[in-house]
């Protein structure tokens, strides 16, 4: 039990001292970025399931 209280007393005390923690307007741009490149991704993602989509249609079509 000393190791479990030595350990979050370890994490707690480097928490506090040693991590830099950003800056509201750091952590804004930084949500902003991840919120863009999420919808990029979302909409390569829709894309190439559009594409992948018509391409199979196709080869479905093809062997009727």
């Amino acid at each position: 039990m000393n190791k479990v209280r030595a350990y979050i007393n370890d994490t707690y005390s480097e928490l506090v001292t040693k991590v830099s923690w950003p800056s509201w307007k750091e952590l804004q741009g930084s949500a902003v970025i991840v919120m863009i490149a999420t919808l990029f991704t979302a909409l390569l993602v829709y894309g190439m399931d559009v594409a992948f989509k018509f391409l199979m249609e196709m080869i479905y079509n093809f062997f009727k």
